[in-house]
């Protein structure tokens, strides 16, 4: 497996994101991750990979997690089409349920079920970033003849997120990889055998380097903001088990991630950041080291 790590970036804002994106360029850190949240100082995760890889030459740039249900699959096969022709191999879509906070969720209107809507929209988008035109009629989505122009050379891979059973099945069923939050090692290993079992029964496979975590670290206790996160996805896990207080923690929960299956991490601050330099000054210190 190819270990990697990569920066999620907490609750910067847009007049952070440029100085962020030359510092990772600058330090060849494997990707940037932007958040979907509407209702705080972050970048549109769309927008801001537009931003960030026109800036950038090597720096991957990913969306850690952005909503599908609520969007219309052929504008985002269309952006997800201008990326990467934009900036080849370098985009990382990963597509989850719903908002993480829960007053947002109304911003995502959807025609039916949250999650039939989702297992549809992925299916339509993936059909409409490798196909030049599609003709499809589902329960929610209706489309002829749609083209979103020239295609990607290699085709997208589409990642979600999710740790509810039905998350981890999508997971198998219909995407190229998963990325988890606020699960134990333990939890985690659990989970990729959960995938690799649904891919297997839906006779198809997730590649093994294709299971990441989002890793939250603290520099002592984690934010409140973390601790009410993580008890409303996991109650029952002891936050040691899934945030790190230091960054000798991270390498050591990072190492017990990788043994349990995971190799693609999203390290995020849990907490704010005096110094984004500073930061990642122990980021690659602490963690670089594992890659490989």
């Amino acid at each position: 497996m190819k270990v990697r790590f990569g920066v999620g970036l907490g609750t910067s804002g847009a007049g952070e994101l440029t100085a962020q994106a030359d510092l990772l360029e600058e330090r060849r850190i494997d990707s940037l991750w932007l958040s979907e949240v509407v209702t705080g100082p972050q970048v549109e995760p769309f927008t801001g990979m537009a931003w960030v890889a026109a800036r950038t030459e090597h720096l991957k740039v990913g969306t850690g997690v952005s909503v599908l249900p609520g969007r219309h699959p052929v504008l985002v096969a269309k952006q997800l089409a201008s990326l990467a022709a934009l900036a080849p191999r370098r985009i990382l879509p990963v597509f989850g349920l719903q908002p993480a906070r829960a007053h947002e969720r109304g911003f995502f209107p959807v025609p039916g079920p949250r999650g039939a809507v989702l297992d549809e929209a992925l299916l339509l988008l993936r059909r409409l970033l490798t196909e030049p035109a599609v003709t499809f009629t589902g329960r929610f989505f209706t489309v002829e003849d749609a083209g979103v122009g020239p295609l990607p050379p290699q085709p997208l891979d589409l990642w979600v997120g999710g740790s509810a059973p039905a998350g981890l099945q999508r997971a198998g069923r219909l995407a190229d990889g998963w990325l988890g939050s606020f699960l134990s090692p333990a939890q985690a290993a659990d989970a990729v055998v959960t995938i690799r079992r649904a891919a297997n029964e839906a006779g198809r496979a997730v590649d093994d380097d294709h299971y990441g975590m989002s890793l939250p670290v603290a520099g002592g206790a984690p934010d409140e903001a973390t601790l009410l996160a993580l008890r409303a996805r996991n109650p029952d896990a002891d936050p040691r088990d899934v945030v790190a207080s230091s960054w000798a923690g991270a390498r050591e929960l990072a190492a017990r991630y990788v043994e349990a299956g995971v190799s693609k991490f999203v390290v995020r601050p849990a907490g704010p950041v005096a110094s984004w330099e500073g930061w990642l000054d122990e980021f690659g210190s602490a963690l670089l080291p594992l890659q490989t």
